[in-house]
């Protein structure tokens, strides 16, 4: 209710008084402070020190914790309820949009245009708007009136506006009262507020019934692509210009703020990854009485005369429907006690409602005068204080409830100096001269760590409203065109397909007559550990970028007291190009080189004996003696090194930088040996187009700029040294369609080798929030938005899954052959395992387990780490050769 004031016929002669008596207060403070000290005594429970707002603060915090959590929700005051608003804009969003809004006795409807070539933050935005009234008679009728009356004004703005109504438009709306949210089209109304009443439509959901009234009033299609609150609108039309724009908050006739919070902090919806703007409802604070010790006679009697005791607590005490109110009390009191005009009371001044919020911004004599009232120049004075302290005790509780926000995103961001941008907007922030200074002195002194910019809005909470359907059309569409990744999901019948074709491939690689690219190496290994192994064994560890030499002490029967000394050396690049190598056992210890794998480039080696190379290096040295008496690769040295520890350890599996898998053979064709280690180089798999079906055009591209194209196949999908380069063809591509870092292709996306495999782990981990994989990514050269990220992950997510996935089905093939090798329905047996890939990243080796045991159900595999690594297993080969 909004009063209008007349002047009274001795306004001038009064106003002259009033300056004149302000002037003798200016040269003698005596009245003055008397006035003051006398309000200040009768309204000290409104005055809040710092203590007490970070008490309130820190009680805020308290509940919007308990709102999170899906335990407390339910008895929760504050229900932080999900907006399902994930991003703000990115500057890419186009199109036209309509948009309602409707939050009180008026509402608007509006056209928004995003010119094609030029996006938001090009200021290639038009807006059209039109306001609409609401009858009484729909305010205080049923629910279906009020939206048939919104929707017959939606129709008449379309006509105006000569919008086609034969076209599908997509419809943002603004619902400026709580709602429950399961999804972004969908609000069911909690409760009505700001004295805000309609029949019928509490518990229902709001979007439904507008859509329903859209249907009856016919001639327009309409897509409600989101519903939003006013708070949430107004961060996103100040997010337009200010990326650092994360909080929004309304203080006007009601009350709120909402923030980006981390959707793993958000109960009530389900995934972990990215943001979700969290709408706190922070008006029902104290409802449940934790602001007890702070409401005053006055917030009492407010809050029993209002539609809706008991709650919406601190709203009470802050918006601006009820400042005049309190302000009216408080006057209304110190007058009966005497204190003020004289001790007269006049029925205006009893009678609610006439003082407003408006008055209580700029209290001049005239206002009292229209109450009937014959203030004297200390009555104003005291007056305007009344006020003053009524307003600052509102601002003084926002930035309370704002300290306690943004403590919370910098505890998620973990973070000790914030910059952040708050949105705001509403009557009371807009019109009230010393509100806004007020508020932003009183937040920066609660948070001198923190750098806050406050933003008006200007364009008011529709076009957030737009903005957040451009956004959700923007996202949607990023989801279908990403629908790319699904290439990388392989199903059920692939991996079934995958383990029988390494099946057949291991056994084609065992036969003598044909070919086969899995080569199925013998490594002249017959038996495994059995804890008799004795003696001092030098091991020389040559695998990668870098070598260990190594001292192993064994002694016979204590396998846990085993002495390992070693030393690491590191390989100058221009000697070693690469990591690894692929060789033939012919007969220890004697080994010819067949080619180099994994990037390995040094020349003069293949086709020669690899031992006798080491040993006539030896020789040149003339330092020392030794004894060559075994050479294995890294897989069978795993094998080796886990069986001593487990002796049901008969298959070794090396997943890092390269992939391949040895096993201990026992269906033997020639020879007198019962089984033999076999060093299947599993990595060939696929090289005779086997694998093709599977294979995604970035794999194509992997692989022929690779040193060895058409080789090595299966390794390139599943080893570490080649997981990071598909990702990064993947990201460039995105980019290169939009969909990604808004287009921009950057030097570094374009640059080979860039995303190494370890970023994969690092980005993958559960442990790193958001902000930390963009400092990754920032570290690549790579600038990107929260969605970017998330979509990163998702990129990674896939193609480290795929390749466990297929590391999984081949081991699937191996212990199942295994198992028919040895005539048993059941096989229990161990996997002997290492590389930095089933190592580190949070995730492969899980799914590598749990696909091997779905793709071999009569199977049951341990894994087990391999702790000293291959260069103990080939301490341990020396052993057995001395020891037959």
């Amino acid at each position: 209710m909004q009063t209008h004031i007349q002047k009274g016929p001795h306004s001038q002669l009064l106003h002259q008084l009033r300056s004149s008596l302000l002037s003798l207060c200016s040269d003698s403070h005596l009245i003055c402070i008397y006035n003051f000290f006398q309000v200040d005594r009768f309204l000290h429970k409104m005055r809040l020190n710092d203590e007490q707002l970070n008490d309130i603060s820190a009680r805020f915090q308290a509940e919007m914790k308990k709102g999170l959590s899906a335990e407390s929700n339910a008895a929760a005051a504050v229900k932080m309820l999900p907006t399902h608003v994930r991003s703000t804009p990115d500057g890419t969003e186009k199109g036209q949009f309509l948009a309602l809004d409707l939050g009180g006795s008026k509402f608007k409807v509006l056209q928004i245009k995003v010119r094609e070539d030029q996006g938001i933050r090009k200021g290639g935005v038009e807006i059209e708007e039109k306001t609409y009234p609401i009858p009484n008679e729909v305010l205080n009728g049923r629910g279906t009136e009020l939206f048939d009356h919104v929707s017959e004004s939606l129709k008449d703005f379309m006509h105006e506006k000569n919008i086609n109504p034969k076209k599908k438009h997509p419809l943002a709306f603004t619902f400026s009262f709580p709602c429950e949210q399961p999804t972004l089209d969908q609000g069911f109304l909690l409760e009505w507020t700001k004295d805000f009443s309609v029949r019928g439509l509490q518990g229902k959901d709001v979007v439904d019934s507008l859509r329903q009234a859209i249907k009856r009033t016919g001639g327009m299609d309409m897509e409600i692509l989101a519903m939003v609150n006013d708070t949430v609108a107004t961060m996103m039309t100040c997010g337009f210009d200010d990326k650092n724009c994360e909080v929004g908050v309304i203080i006007g006739s009601g009350t709120n703020a909402c923030y980006m919070e981390q959707l793993n902090h958000v109960d009530l919806v389900e995934g972990d990854e990215g943001q979700m703007c969290v709408s706190t409802e922070w008006g029902a604070l104290g409802d449940d009485g934790t602001l007890d010790d702070y409401i005053t006679e006055f917030d009492r009697e407010v809050d029993a005369c209002s539609i809706n005791p008991g709650k919406q607590i601190f709203e009470k005490m802050v918006s601006g429907m009820y400042l005049g109110e309190l302000v009216r009390l408080v006057v209304l009191k110190m007058a009966k006690l005497g204190l003020l005009f004289d001790g007269r009371v006049t029925n205006a001044l009893r009678t609610k409602g006439t003082i407003t919020t408006a008055h209580v911004a700029a209290m001049e004599e005239e206002i009292l005068e229209s109450l009937n009232l014959s203030p004297s120049a200390d009555d104003c004075i005291a007056v305007q204080h009344i006020s003053t302290i009524v307003s600052f005790r509102s601002s003084n509780l926002v930035a309370a409830g704002l300290a306690a926000i943004l403590t919370r995103i910098q505890k998620n961001r973990n973070t000790r100096e914030l910059r952040i941008t708050i949105g705001v907007d509403g009557t009371v922030y807009k019109t009230h001269p010393q509100y806004p200074k007020r508020l932003h002195k009183v937040v920066r002194r609660l948070l001198p760590e923190c750098h806050v910019r406050f933003v008006l809005s200007e364009s008011g909470s529709s076009k957030g409203a737009a903005l957040v359907s451009a956004v959700a059309q923007r996202l949607a569409s990023r989801k279908r065109q990403v629908r790319t990744l699904n290439s990388f999901k392989l199903s059920w019948e692939q991996l079934q397909l995958v383990k029988a074709r390494m099946r057949a491939a291991l056994q084609a690689g065992l036969k003598t007559d044909g070919p086969s690219e899995v080569k199925m190496l013998p490594s002249f290994v017959y038996r495994t550990p059995d804890g008799s192994e004795h003696g001092k064994y030098l091991a020389l560890d040559l695998g990668g970028t870098n070598f260990r030499a190594m001292l192993v002490n064994f002694k016979k029967g204590l396998q846990q007291n085993t002495k390992l000394y070693h030393k690491i050396y590191k390989i100058p690049l221009e000697i070693m190009q690469g990591t690894g190598e692929e060789v033939r056992d012919v007969t220890k210890p004697t080994a010819t080189l067949l080619s180099w794998t994994k990037g390995f480039k040094a020349t003069n080696c293949e086709g020669h004996d690899v031992v006798d190379m080491l040993r006539e290096a030896i020789k040149r040295r003339d330092e020392f003696d030794l004894d060559i008496v075994a050479l294995v690769n890294d897989t069978v040295g795993t094998l080796m090194s886990c069986a001593y520890e487990d002796p049901q350890c008969q298959v070794a599996l090396i997943a890092g930088t390269g992939s391949n898998v040895c096993y201990m053979e026992e269906d033997l064709r020639d020879g007198d040996e019962k089984k033999m280690c076999i060093n299947t180089e599993w990595g060939g798999l696929g090289d005779d187009g086997t694998l093709d079906d599977i294979m995604t055009s970035d794999d194509t591209e992997v692989d022929q700029n690779s040193i060895n194209p058409g080789k090595q196949r299966f390794e390139k999908l599943t080893s570490g040294m080649y997981l990071g380069e598909i990702v990064r063809r993947v990201l460039l591509n995105l980019t290169i369609r939009g969909l990604l870092f808004k287009g921009y292709v950057s030097e570094a996306l374009k640059t080979p080798g860039i995303f190494e495999t370890k970023y994969l782990s690092q980005i993958e981990s559960d442990r790193l929030a958001l902000l930390q994989v963009r400092s990754i990514l920032q570290h690549m050269g790579l600038e990107g938005t929260c969605v970017d990220i998330i979509t990163v992950k998702e990129v990674c997510g896939a193609i480290s899954r795929r390749a466990a996935q297929l590391c999984g089905a081949g081991m699937a093939a191996v212990v199942d052959k295994i198992r028919e090798n040895r005539g048993l329905d059941r096989l229990n047996i161990t996997v002997g395992v290492d590389g930095t890939l089933y190592k580190l990243h949070p995730h492969f080796s899980r799914i590598l387990q749990e696909t091997t045991r779905a793709l071999a159900p009569q199977c049951d595999v341990t894994f087990l780490p391999s702790e000293e690594g291959s260069g103990k297993g080939a301490a341990l080969i020396a052993a057995l050769t001395r020891d037959p």
